[in-house]
């Protein structure tokens, strides 16, 4: 892989090559991405998406909209740092193509915004829904009629699959979705393979699959575009999806953390001393000692923490640049943190005191339940239609869709990958009323 390619400004539907040295320096390309995606229907509904405490009716506990947010601030900052080495090591990219430390920026912070975008409601939990409703539950009966590949996407529902769908998806009027720069797509697919073949591996990029079936055919294009394809024509991660994946990193191990203090679920005394531990060398003993409240002892920290994970997922980066180009670094960076150990530390107390908290396990079962009920309905009125046997509840139910969702597809892959879809947009709270209402 080289730079030149991987900082691709090219749009979906470009015929012409789009140069570095004639962008508006008032409003880069890779600047628009970010605000075409704030602007987006998707993003918006990310403000009733669930981090890791369903339904909390506390203003303080994050969603995934404040996520995507913190996470593209910290990735904007690693993207600069990184930027700012990479062009030192490559002066030609500045010299010449006119690249600048804030490209670099530009593209992480982008493809950090959207990084949950394609989420269900219900977190993780929602994901899992879906692959059970079609893997144990009544969608199974559709097994026989797609290919392997086809029903593992369904099996498997990937929330990163659906955010690329959900970037790039053409409809009437709008080609290319969101019409986002190249470079910024590559940066936003952490695993840039398929549902299958499941192949076991010890690369962080084949942790997950990043495209559906259905997007293969514009992934490769991508691929292609930003030199991504190997030699044995599997397909390498681009290395700004390593900046992208540790800003998320940083963001959900030190803010998850502080929503379990900020709830009471971790004593304050408890998690002082793990985030001290994570500081201790840069933190200001006497203004540390100044700081009277809890909430201002946790901002202090925070701050430090974060900043301290920022400059060491940097310094990781630019020491194994080359091992990232040849698509030969398996791990995540902040697997090579020297902060490793206390990242473990706060990620266990986050995951025994927070993820596996009965509240949470609790609202979780309900939001199952609810997307369940939610495709058990739509899934059979999308079907009847497109197999045009559709009656009058059918066409109720699917009246229910908002206007400009395509539900019914051309096959039926294209129609049940549609409804699992649609259904991934709602909110946790319109999912949830939905399915009250249908249900009862």
């Amino acid at each position: 892989m080289n730079w030149e390619s991987l900082l691709s400004l090219k749009r979906y539907g470009d015929t012409n090559k789009r140069l570095r040295a004639e962008q508006d320096d008032l409003r880069l390309g890779f600047e628009v991405d970010y605000d075409r995606i704030v602007f987006s229907n998707a993003f918006r509904s990310l403000q009733d998406k669930t981090q890791v405490i369903p339904f909390s009716k506390t203003d303080f506990v994050h969603t995934r909209l404040t996520h995507s947010l913190e996470v593209s601030v910290v990735g904007r900052s690693i993207g600069r740092l990184a930027g700012k080495a990479i062009l030192e090591k490559h002066p030609h990219l500045q010299r010449v193509l006119s690249y600048q430390p804030n490209d670099f920026g530009a593209i992480t912070a982008a493809a950090s915004l959207a990084h949950d975008i394609g989420n269900p409601p219900f977190g993780h939990s929602g994901e899992k829904a879906i692959g059970h409703f079609f893997s144990t539950g009544k969608g199974v009966q559709y097994k026989e009629k797609l290919t392997a590949t086809e029903f593992q996407d369904l099996c498997d529902f990937e929330g990163n699959a659906n955010g690329l769908k959900i970037l790039t998806d053409s409809f009437p009027g709008t080609e290319g979705g969101l019409r986002l720069s190249y470079a910024t797509l590559g940066a936003f697919v952490k695993y840039p393979k398929p549902s299958l073949p499941i192949k076991p591996s010890s690369h962080v990029a084949d942790k997950k699959y990043g495209y559906f079936h259905a997007q293969a055919p514009f992934f490769k294009a991508l691929a292609e575009e930003l030199g991504l394809v190997s030699a044995a024509g599997t397909f390498f991660r681009h290395p700004l999806a390593y900046l992208v994946e540790a800003a998320d990193d940083i963001c959900y191990t030190i803010i998850d953390f502080e929503d379990g203090i900020n709830l009471g679920w971790i004593s304050e005394d408890y998690a002082l001393e793990y985030l001290i531990n994570l500081v201790r060398d840069r933190i200001d003993s006497k203004k540390y000692a100044q700081l009277a409240y809890k909430p201002q002892r946790l901002s202090y920290l925070r701050a430090l923490a974060i900043n301290s994970l920022i400059q060491d997922a940097v310094q990781v980066f630019i020491n194994h640049e080359d091992a990232i180009l040849k698509g030969t670094f398996e791990v995540a960076l902040l697997d090579k943190s020297r902060y490793k150990a206390q990242i473990e530390d706060i990620i266990n107390l986050s995951v025994r005191n927070i993820y596996q908290s009965k509240e949470v396990i609790q609202k979780e079962v309900i939001g199952h339940r609810a997307i369940t009920v939610l495709l058990e309905y739509f899934t059979h009125a999308a079907v009847q239609k497109w197999e045009g046997n559709s009656n009058t509840f059918d066409q109720l139910i699917l009246s229910l869709v908002p206007e400009g969702t395509m539900i019914v597809g051309p096959t039926l892959y294209d129609t049940l990958l549609n409804v699992c879809c649609f259904v991934a947009s709602l909110s946790d709270g319109k999912a949830l009323r939905m399915a009250q209402d249908m249900g009862s």
